[in-house]
């Protein structure tokens, strides 16, 4: 009887401030609507990734081996192995489309760090390969990611800022090796202060299902429409049989109206 009266007391006294609120009235639907789903979904994010092999496979393979993403320090940056400082921002707006924002939680740039060991070609039978890309590191920042998903046109729409501050690899199988590879926005080779870490390059890119290009009969394939990219991009050495042949500039480099159908066979 003893634990019933506690049960008995405990539950007056929750139902207490209901009680002496009884005469509230139920909110309408725009004051509900300040309140809920104003500002969306935000999820903060520290992550590093390690993948032993990634494979495509139709006939023959493609492999992927030994890949890292993290922070730019996996790849010999300042900053840490943690992919960190990272927010992203998730609001569904009021004609359907979705909005989908990456940021910093500092304001600063987010630097990113990728490595993998080799990309190779391989034989349905595993008898033959052919390494593409071996030795591949590099680390940069991204200054922007907004994704569009709208429903008026069913459109990915992508809009980024980013650069490479540093990569290297080397391409096996031409016996040539990249070093001290940097792509940055269009204004880097003018720029004064520090433009390795705040000049970006810039694309806006949509993604679809649409019809092939020209007089291709091609429908329901994927569609990648590149409408700008601008950069600067420059290479600190150009080596064959390990020895530097020498360098590449290339000087507001910008590609635009280019579209693309990707489609099986």
């Amino acid at each position: 009887m003893k634990g019933l009266k506690k049960i008995a007391l405990v539950t007056a006294i929750a139902a207490a401030p209901f009680a002496a609120h009884a005469d509230l009235k139920a909110m309408d639907d725009s004051a509900m609507g300040n309140i809920t789903g104003q500002a969306g979904v935000t999820i903060e994010l520290e992550t590093q990734v390690s993948i032993g092999t990634f494979t495509y496979t139709d006939e023959g393979s493609f492999n992927v081996n030994n890949i890292q993403i993290g922070g730019s320090g996996v790849a010999g940056g300042t900053g840490t192995n943690l992919l960190d400082d990272l927010a992203i921002d998730i609001d569904v707006e009021a004609d359907g489309d979705a909005f989908i924002h990456v940021r910093s939680l500092s304001g600063a740039p987010i630097d990113w760090g990728m490595t993998a060991g080799s990309m190779e070609l391989v034989a349905a039978d595993g008898s033959q390969s052919t390494t593409l890309v071996s030795n591949l590191s590099g680390y940069g920042n991204l200054a922007q990611l907004d994704i569009r998903v709208d429903t008026a046109t069913d459109q990915l729409q992508l809009d980024v800022a980013f650069n490479v501050v540093d990569m290297d690899f080397d391409v096996e199988f031409l016996g040539v090796g990249i070093r001290d590879m940097a792509i940055m926005g269009g204004t880097f080779f003018e720029q004064s202060g520090n433009p390795m870490t705040d000049n970006f390059a810039v694309a806006d890119v949509d993604v679809y299902k649409g019809n092939g290009l020209g007089t291709s009969t091609a429908t329901d394939v994927l569609r990648i429409d590149i409408n700008d990219i601008t950069m600067d991009m420059n290479i600190g050495a150009i080596e064959i049989g390990g020895t530097s042949i020498g360098s590449v500039a290339l000087n507001n480099l910008t590609i635009s109206n280019t579209k693309l159908a990707v489609y099986g066979k």
